[in-house]
């Protein structure tokens, strides 16, 4: 089990170190006077550090290594 979780924390960090954010948008409606209807949108970034995916690259390696020390 801890072994998957360590695969799933390295391969989570290397997507974080890679990928150092992204954008989403949503719709949301101003004027609604009959068959006008005015939309804006609006852009959203969610953006961390690529320290954070360095961090839970490192902990998922450690994972697995503390994972192999036991099962010896």
């Amino acid at each position: 089990m801890q072994k998957i979780i360590g695969i799933c924390l390295i391969a989570l960090g290397i997507i974080m170190i890679a990928y150092t954010g992204f954008n989403y948008v949503t719709t949301k409606r101003v004027v609604d006077i009959g068959p006008i209807q005015i939309d804006k949108k609006e852009n959203h970034p969610v953006q961390w550090s690529p320290i954070v995916g360095v961090v839970l690259l490192v902990g998922g390696i450690a994972v697995i290594i503390l994972d192999k020390k036991q099962s010896s």
